[in-house]
């Protein structure tokens, strides 16, 4: 996940709020932030570690998810929008309204 410094300072807040027993979800959260700098032409360096962890191997893709971007491996993302595409649609959709 990407965030603008704004609203990760709100997410950071609210993982830092969880109990005790999610302590190493906290960990991977915030034990794996990083900051990060545009370039002139608009581009981020993602280190070779987090690449890898997101499984990112040639070709990536930016997806705008509201307050923050998931960052996905172009192939991955294809196939795991084909599966939901397959799957029912959840039920929190079936009284909403486009």
């Amino acid at each position: 996940m990407i965030f603008a410094r704004p609203a990760w300072d709100q997410f950071r807040e609210r993982i830092n709020a969880l109990p005790a027993q999610a302590h190493w979800w906290k960990r991977i959260f915030l034990g794996n932030a990083c900051d990060v700098e545009m370039d002139g032409t608009g581009r981020i360096l993602v280190s070779p570690e987090l690449r890898a962890a997101a499984g990112i191997t040639k070709s990536a893709m930016l997806l705008g998810m509201g307050y923050y971007f998931e960052l996905w491996d172009t192939a991955r993302y294809a196939e795991e929008e084909a599966k939901a595409m397959q799957a029912d649609m959840p039920d929190v959709f079936k009284d909403f309204s486009f």
